[in-house]
């Protein structure tokens, strides 16, 4: 209504100029006053446009405001109400507001982005959990076909062994938690949600199962969180994560370590179409397993990993790092190793739970700084390709799971 009211005052304004020309020149020529008419017509819609235009952005703006105030760490009382209003914001934007919406975190892709059917997923959230509780302990994903196929696969291979557990989940990452259930209505425990849940329906036994890589940050932090509650139960034990001992350097391995290198290398080589090893390497194909990279002291489970691969016999196997730390682990100094391997072709895959942002991000995307582009740009390989599937889908990883579980249910009732 308002744009219209504008552009009929510029066509008044027009009509009464023509006229008043036509009245004191009394020459002026029909194709001059149309002439006026038009431009004054043309002002009128670019005014129209302009304000159309600014009107669009400021709710794309207001939009990106309330993502940008979920992309949080924390949870408050207000979080469940933020969550709303976020997605409510997004679903009033038109296709090209959708467009529009840019901040500090907040993009099109938050809300926009297909990752999946999240019907899929169970949140393991249910009361009744009994007097024994298997806890799982997940960083999260927000994409949603990983988030099955890697999270809630394990916690499925686990729910089958343990059958007199009531498996439950919790996410470490209060922003994935946000973003998944403000996106698709899922609510995923944080820690201390899922550790209330456990008190408040009298769990006596918890075994907490992180599958987490390593004794990393997240691992330090959701122990952090465990002692809080550790007199709330009769009995509390943290189960190993998926490499077990960090060690002190990058000689020391372990057959947990020796298990995921062997399983991570048995996945790449069957997607690739590969008999073995040995023939990819005859093919002068090399592997690059990619994981997130740490300033913790545990990053040296990476440099063990390559370690393992070396002793496995797996010359044209790599272990790099999304943060580059170690620093050997870095995607410059990983080109240099394969170019100097003598490969002439590489597969990229995460050495992840899941296959997640970093994978179809940071590994795979388009970006000029994904470590996929960067080794097309450096002109030394015939072909760079990725596959995108997390360790946490590998039946031979679920089986390690299962056994670390075993082996803190068995220390448990020692």
């Amino acid at each position: 209504m308002k744009n219209k009211v504008v552009k009929g005052m510029v066509l008044g304004l027009a009509v009464s100029t023509a006229a008043m020309l036509t009245g004191t020149a009394g020459m002026a020529q029909e194709g001059q006053t149309q002439s006026a008419t038009e431009s004054l017509e043309e002002a009128a819609e670019e005014a129209s446009e302009s304000e159309n235009t600014a009107d669009a952005q400021a709710a794309a703006d207001k939009a990106a405001e309330l993502i940008d105030a979920i992309y949080v760490q924390e949870r408050t009382d207000t979080t469940d109400d933020d969550c709303a209003a976020a997605k409510e914001a997004w679903d009033a934007l038109s296709e090209e507001e959708k467009a529009l919406v840019e901040g500090e975190n907040a993009s099109p892709d938050y809300f926009g982005l297909d990752t999946g059917d999240a019907s899929l997923d169970d949140a393991r959230n249910a009361d009744e959990i009994g007097e024994n509780e298997l806890l799982v302990v997940s960083f999260g994903t927000s994409y949603n076909d990983s988030r099955v196929e890697d999270i809630k696969g394990i916690e499925d291979a686990l729910a089958q062994a343990y059958p007199d557990w009531s498996v439950r989940r919790a996410f470490t990452a209060q922003i994935i938690i946000n973003h998944v259930q403000a996106r698709d209505g899922e609510k995923i425990d944080n820690m201390q949600q899922a550790l209330d849940r456990a008190v408040a329906n009298g769990v006596k036994n918890l075994v907490v199962q992180p599958t987490h890589l390593m004794h990393g940050a997240e691992y330090d932090e959701m122990k952090e969180m465990l002692d809080q509650y550790a007199d709330q139960f009769e009995s509390v034990v943290i189960a190993e994560p998926m490499l077990g001992e960090v060690g002190d350097d990058a000689t020391v391995i372990n057959e947990d370590k020796a298990a995921v290198a062997q399983a991570v290398v048995d996945a790449a080589v069957l997607d690739a179409g590969f008999d073995s090893m040995k023939a990819a390497e005859e093919d002068g194909t090399a592997f690059v397993f990619l994981g997130h990279g740490t300033s913790h002291t545990a990053k040296v489970s990476y440099s063990q990993m390559q370690t393992q691969m070396a002793q496995l016999g797996y010359t044209n196997a790599f272990i790099g790092t999304v943060e580059g730390e170690p620093e050997d682990t870095a995607c410059e100094a990983v080109i240099e190793a394969v170019k100097e391997a003598g490969f002439t072709k590489v597969i990229l895959r995460p050495l992840m739970v899941v296959a997640g942002d970093h994978a179809n991000n940071d590994m795979a995307g388009s970006e000029a700084d994904s470590w996929k582009s960067m080794f097309e740009a450096s002109g030394d390989f015939e072909r760079v390709d990725a596959q995108i599937a997390g360790l946490g889908r590998i039946d031979a990883i679920k089986e390690l799971y299962v056994a670390h579980t075993q082996a803190a249910i068995d220390s448990m009732a020692e």
